[in-house]
């Protein structure tokens, strides 16, 4: 019979809330943020790691990647090969990393943005610095390791990293709720302040900028808000402005060439691409007028963008133009967090540096306790010996006369002399004196005849006085933690001498940039939108050449001044301006920008009803419709305003505008809905409100009528309309009064 199920009833958002914890902290430790030890993330631990363990060493040929990847994948990463290789290749790139960690052979990718080749067609070894302060000590027990995800194999918890790498590297990733931005810092500041920390637990975070001023990026650059830094590695979390380092040349023909030397970090990749597309936006939008030619010249050398200006161009301006207008000058948002005890959270400098010291104090605790095991097991080993080569001959007398590799043994280590043959009395009682240690009697027993030649007894001695001096140092390091601090110190001071490199970055104070806007000289031009958008404007010149063109081809065409505004009526109820100084200045057959582009306004959302200029609105009188036809008059000062987007009018629910008209002589008006009612009454009926008021009724509509379109006549004047292939005069409509139900035309 089977066990009767057992039902457990449980509340399902307490049961989803508990499961979304538990995923977003296995996100937070296990995936996204990297341990403040050894400023690794696991994939990064990881695939270092199975290098090693594949012995693929700087001296080493190298390795296809995708062997390191699946090996990786196999072994320790069952998260999918992309995220492994990618890492293996961010690891690579000397332009995200201040140490790549990895030596990598191929196309790696490149600081334009173009990916690396794939991982069967690259390859890639540990570098150098990776097996000296990352790797080096793993079979000396400094880490503690822990089973993989089937418990097939062991990985360690953290690599014994012997340098901040959480600094020198940085780091960046997105968990669950919460995300690290740490940048770069150059490898021999870092050692400086963390040197000066261990010397002075108590130095300030402003006496440690003396030796670690601030960031130090691949890419290079200039960081333009020294005076920030502070508050920055004090609280952990700030924002670093950064600018690429520009400069001139004199070109042959007379031109100034602006020159982009370097980047800043945050354009590392597409970054390039959008710079240039907006540089060139600039002239095509006319922000400026000083660009000849753009070309990008960058190599492997480095990167080279140049700027060719026109004779004239103040050149300043248009640098401060490019900080402004372009990611040249770009933010890049510092959160220094980071596992610490299994948790994660956001550290300053001297917390980073602070834990960093307690690992470096672990790591060789851990290192010298077990090489002093291994001395003092070799001292035991090697006092045993020479003990034995002085008395060889009594050794010889045992092992000649034992049966047996024990009954030797037990003589050696206890002096039981019972079933040994001895030559004489006095060999006898000599053995039963013998008390050698375990170890020291299988080293004996193992110990082969050349071994008691005079000159391997000697170096036997000076073997054992080495030893003696080891376990004395190593005592004295574990004892003296000033004797500790200096090993550390020495060990710094070699990864500082062998792999630091200059600053790369300068760290300034500088103001914003600011830009002088030279005021165009006010003329008239024309504003003119098709029926898709698109809107610029075209000089006086052109539209006289070609009225007729321009008139067919285009929804709106209005004689407006180049300082002025545009006001455009949606039927949403909103007035949207367009600076005219926004718009390209174009020839007859250029397409111009949408105006979507250019305003708050949104093509996919809404619809233009009327537009007008905003310097002759104060002079104009709008009617507005509805298609529930409620309708009002509006002054047109009402939308002589500064901002870009107003309410023109307010609308009842599930309402839009279906006409705004700029109001003259018009005497009636007539509205028709959809159903064929014709309503007709005079103007003066509809009153004048403001703009944020519904307005009247002007038509009693029939359920699931709506108005289609509103006319206008005058006294003394026939307007006739074609509805529905019949002629209507519409002075023949009979006059009524607002808010009638109006009359049926028959078809």
């Amino acid at each position: 019979m089977p066990e009767k199920e057992k039902i457990i009833h449980s509340e399902y958002s307490e049961l989803m809330q508990k499961s979304y914890i538990d995923y977003a902290m296995s996100v937070i430790v296990s995936r996204a943020l990297p341990d403040i030890r050894d400023g690794l993330k696991p994939v990064q631990r990881r695939t270092l790691y199975d290098m090693y363990e594949l012995g693929i060493r700087s001296d080493k040929p190298y390795r296809k990647s995708a062997r390191i990847v699946g090996d990786t994948m196999g072994k320790y990463h069952p998260h999918g090969d992309s995220s492994i290789y990618d890492c293996l290749v961010v690891m690579a790139q000397d332009f995200k990393k201040e140490i790549p960690l990895v030596d990598g052979h191929g196309n790696f990718g490149t600081i334009e943005g173009d990916g690396a080749a794939a991982m069967r067609y690259t390859e890639a070894r540990l570098s150098k610095i990776t097996e000296e302060a990352f790797l080096a000590d793993l079979d000396k027990d400094v880490v503690d390791f822990e089973p993989n995800f089937d418990e097939t194999e062991k990985e360690p918890t953290v690599l014994p990293v012997r340098i901040p790498n959480f600094l020198v590297n940085g780091s960046d990733g997105i968990a669950v709720g919460m995300a690290t931005s740490t940048p770069p810092h150059n490898l021999g500041e870092v050692i400086d302040a963390e040197i000066a920390y261990l010397n002075n637990p108590d130095i300030t975070t402003e006496e440690l900028m003396r030796y670690m001023p601030g960031p130090d990026f691949p890419t290079g650059g200039i960081i333009v808000n020294k005076d920030d830094l502070r508050e920055i590695y004090e609280t952990g979390t700030g924002k670093v402005r950064i600018r690429g380092r520009v400069t001139e040349e004199k070109a042959k023909n007379g031109h100034t060439n602006v020159v982009i030397t370097e980047i800043p970090y945050t354009m590392i990749g597409s970054g390039i691409g959008k710079f240039l597309s907006d540089v060139a936006q600039l002239q095509e939008t006319h922000v400026t007028s000083d660009i000849v030619d753009i070309t990008n010249q960058s190599s492997k050398e480095g990167i080279r963008i140049v700027i060719e200006l026109r004779k004239g161009a103040d050149v300043e301006n248009f640098k401060n133009l490019l900080y402004t207008k372009t990611r040249l000058e770009d933010t890049f948002g510092v959160n220094m967090l980071a596992i610490r005890g299994g948790k994660p959270e956001t550290l300053n400098l001297k917390s980073i540096l602070e834990e960093s010291v307690r690992f470096q104090f672990e790591i060789n605790r851990r290192k010298y306790t077990n090489l002093l095991g291994k001395e003092q097991k070799k001292r035991e080993i090697q006092e045993g010996l020479i003990q034995a080569c002085n008395i060889i001959d009594l050794i010889i007398e045992v092992i000649r006369g034992s049966k047996t590799r024990q009954q030797a043994k037990d003589c050696l280590t206890s002096g039981k002399v019972t079933g040994i043959t001895f030559r004489s009395r006095e060999s006898r009682v000599m053995a039963q004196n013998l008390s050698f240690t375990e170890a020291q009697a299988d080293a004996i027993l193992d110990m082969r005849l050349y071994r008691l030649i005079g000159l391997e007894i000697d170096q036997l001695t000076k073997e054992h006085e080495q030893t003696v001096a080891n376990i004395f140092k190593y005592e004295d390091i574990l004892e003296q933690r000033g004797s500790m601090e200096k090993v550390i110190e020495k060990d710094l001071l070699s990864y500082k001498k062998n792999y630091a490199s200059e600053r790369k970055t300068d760290i300034i104070n500088a103001g914003p940039a600011v830009v002088v806007v030279k005021k165009e000289e006010p003329v008239d031009v024309y504003f003119v939108m098709d029926r898709f958008g698109y809107a610029k404007t075209i000089d006086q010149s052109t539209f006289d050449r070609n009225q007729e063109t321009v008139l067919s081809e285009n929804r709106y065409v209005i004689k407006i001044r180049n300082d002025a505004k545009v006001c455009l009526f949606t039927d949403t109820g909103l007035m949207h301006t367009v600076k005219v100084s926004d718009l390209p200045l174009g020839k007859l057959r250029d397409k111009g920008v949408p105006v979507d582009n250019v305003s708050n306004y949104s093509s996919k959302n809404e619809t233009i009803i009327l537009v007008v200029s905003q310097s002759d609105i104060n002079l104009c009188r709008f009617l507005f419709v509805t298609k529930k036809a409620m309708m009002k008059i509006v002054s047109g000062g009402e939308f002589d305003v500064v901002k870009r987007t107003i309410q023109a009018t307010s609308l009842q629910e599930g309402d839009s505008v279906m006409k705004v008209a700029i109001l003259s002589d018009q005497v009636n008006v007539v509205l028709q809905t959809q159903k064929g009612y014709f309503i007709k009454f005079p103007m003066d009926q509809i009153p004048e409100k403001k703009k944020n008021a519904v307005g009247v009724r002007g038509m009693k509509l029939t359920e699931d009528d709506e108005l289609e379109e509103v006319y206008f006549t005058k006294n003394l004047e026939t307007t006739t309309i074609r509805y529905k292939d019949k002629d209507v005069d519409l002075n023949h409509l009979k006059l009524s009064s607002r808010d009638g139900r109006g009359t049926k035309i028959r078809v």
